[in-house]
């Protein structure tokens, strides 16, 4: 039998393509040589640029043992339908071997938006779990010790209403708030610059944020306040030094903000965390990891005036690229992920999600979140990787890298300063521009096949293949919003009504909002309640368009 036409045609483009020369840039375009030297980092001083681990500046890891004591927080993120399936994952999950949760809320609730709210047509329980009120979040977490399992919530405008119903169900299982581990997301300037979930202007937001901070610090001491994401900023395109420099950009923006409050900066910032993404090229991602923890060190010492080792240590979580899986050939993202996860290792991270290989097609079926879980596990476990401390140290390239991604990291933050700081900035849409610049110039690239994806743009199959997918039956959503009248039908409605009255009162002024929304909450008001009575007051927020 002869080839196709098209098929030949398709061979030629390829030798055609094969015959140009190669460049040797990382997905930051920096340019990286045939071979390094001693002379690539005759400069390097190890106790001022790389230290103990442990000890400032952290560039070799935050602790000086890292996994010969404690494995990584094998920490996938799960969260679909109504609260009680996704507590079955839950327990599945642990079941299998997770040692800590990660919280996947769907759209409706990260807008603040009620699940009976016509806005939320058609989105109910498909990206997450719905969560309307304290009842959802009892039933999510039923059956599952809150004393004995991290936490890590993924939510960003409603965070603090998300944060109480914790709280608050920690309380009914006696357990006390000083004894809650985990994180919640909370990083609002992220999504202005990229993932785009806002309700309210950055000032009032910030604000919110800054009240979670102070409360948590004295009654929820174990809790990590903020996770700053890159994740989300790399997944809308940006580079990885961009992912580097904006995330830490925005940390010092938190921390300047806490200090502001009148916050001691050794008592809440060793509560903030941060959350990185971990994509394709290897080495890049390593010394990304190296950097960022060496950068933050340094500004936290010199230019904020910590004074605990604690609050110049950079603790991370890392989920693998989700905007590298392909839908072509899907199983080869259990390989990408792979890889993914052991640059995040290597790099140090305290915590890891790696991505499910049917995440191109579908939220993950139990099969996929079992091999992504297994991935975690057979690196923990087989290959030696955790039996040493920051093994790639002395590595020419590596720490030439790691050098070059600070010294570019450097660069952008000097343009945030010339523009007044992060949030003038996003007003500007500095950052939307860099990252949407960044996304056109790779997808470009992929096109004219000056880089690779296999099964995409090279070595494409033949014949398409889908493994089995998770739909999420539109009955979730029937189910849901019945379970939230019956709710409001029979929780205290007046006393919810003063509660939200209370709220708006001390949203008028300048009162922490905690308190005001921890009581909203024991009375079972909904996400969409308390954040309808804050817009009231703070407004919303709508992006200038950029073209």
């Amino acid at each position: 039998m002869t080839e196709s036409k098209s098929l030949k045609k398709e061979k030629s483009k390829e030798k055609e393509t094969e015959k140009t020369k190669r460049t040797f840039r990382n997905l930051s375009d920096i340019e990286i040589k045939r071979l390094y030297k001693p002379k690539d980092i005759e400069d390097l001083d190890y106790e001022k640029d790389l230290g103990e681990p442990g000890k400032f500046p952290f560039t070799r890891g935050p602790y000086n043992t890292m996994y010969r004591e404690r494995l990584w927080t094998m920490r996938q993120f799960a969260g679909f339908g109504t609260a009680a399936q996704t507590n079955e994952r839950f327990k599945y999950l642990i079941d299998h071997g997770q040692t800590g949760l990660s919280v996947a809320f769907h759209l409706p609730t990260i807008y603040g938006w009620e699940s009976s709210s016509e806005r939320a047509l058609g989105e109910v329980g498909k990206e997450g779990v719905a969560i309307d009120t304290l009842a959802d979040m009892e039933t999510l977490f039923e059956g599952i010790d809150l004393s004995k399992i991290s936490t890590s919530m993924t939510i960003n405008a409603p965070a603090s209403i998300l944060l109480a119903m914790y709280i608050v169900v920690a309380e009914k299982q006696g357990v006390s708030s000083e004894q809650l581990r985990g994180t919640i997301q909370n990083d609002i300037l992220k999504e202005y610059i990229a993932q785009k979930s806002w309700i309210f202007p950055p000032e009032p937001s910030m604000r919110l944020i800054v009240d979670t901070i102070e409360y948590c610090t004295e009654h929820v001491p174990q809790w990590y306040t903020i996770s700053i994401s890159g994740y989300h900023i790399r997944e809308a395109g940006s580079t990885a030094v961009q992912e580097l420099a904006f995330t830490l950009a925005d940390g010092f923006a938190y921390v300047e903000a806490g200090m502001e409050r009148g916050l001691d900066v050794d008592n809440f910032a060793h509560r903030l965390s941060f959350f990185f993404n971990s994509h394709n090229n290897f080495f890049e991602e390593i010394a990304k990891f190296r950097a960022a923890r060496r950068i933050w060190s340094k500004r936290m010492k010199n230019e904020y005036g910590a004074k605990k080792p604690e609050s110049m240590r950079l603790r991370f979580h890392t989920q693998t690229a989700g905007v590298s899986l392909t839908a072509q050939e899907p199983e080869n993202n259990i390989v990408r992920v792979a890889y993914q996860g052991l640059a995040a290792v290597l790099g140090g991270t305290q915590s890891l999600h790696t991505n499910s290989y049917d995440e191109a097609l579908c939220l993950p079926t139990e099969k996929a979140v079992r091999i992504a879980l297994r991935t975690q596990q057979i690196m923990a476990y087989e290959s030696g990787v955790a039996d040493t401390v920051d093994p790639l140290a002395g590595s020419y390239y590596v720490e030439s890298l790691t050098d070059k991604m600070e010294e570019e990291a450097n660069k952008y933050f000097d343009k945030i300063d010339e523009l007044g700081g992060v949030i003038p900035a996003i007003k500007k849409n500095f950052f939307q521009k860099e990252i949407a610049n960044a996304s056109y110039k790779y997808q470009k690239e992929l096109e004219r096949k000056e880089r690779i994806m296999v099964g995409v743009n090279k070595y494409k199959p033949k014949t398409k293949t889908q493994p089995d997918i998770l739909k999420i039956d539109d009955e979730v959503a029937v189910e849901q919003i019945e379970s939230l009248k019956q709710v409001k039908e029979n929780r205290d409605n007046e006393a919810v009504e003063s509660r939200l009255s209370e709220l708006k009162k001390a949203a008028q002024g300048d009162d922490n909002l905690m308190p005001y929304i921890l009581a909203a909450v024991r009375e079972y008001a909904s996400v969409g309640e308390i954040i309808g009575t804050l817009k009231e007051i703070f407004g919303t927020y709508r992006e200038d368009s950029i073209f």
